[in-house]
């Protein structure tokens, strides 16, 4: 993380926490974790393509299916992302 980057706003009924990546690192984050504590944290995915592939793979698909099963699952694509709707192609 880019500690001056980073920022926190709160108001009465929502708080957000603005970060940054550092300037070596690349690439989308994949997910994050959140909590009171670090013995009590909770795992969010970001929204992306192989993150959606991979959800709905396991719900399409439980661990009976084959290989060429997951093979020939339709191929997912994260379109557009905003506050309001996730539009995903499959």
């Amino acid at each position: 993380l880019a500690s001056p980057e980073t920022s926190v706003s709160v108001s009465a009924h929502n708080a957000a926490v603005g970060l940054a990546k550092a300037p070596g690192s690349t690439g989308p984050w994949e997910k994050f974790r959140f909590g009171l504590d670090a013995s009590a944290l909770q795992e969010r995915l970001f929204v992306s393509e192989e993150n959606v592939a991979g959800f709905l793979g396991t719900v399409l698909c439980p661990s009976l299916c084959s290989q060429s099963a997951l093979e020939s699952q339709p191929l997912i694509e994260v379109l557009d992302v905003t506050e309001d709707r996730i539009q995903i192609r499959l």
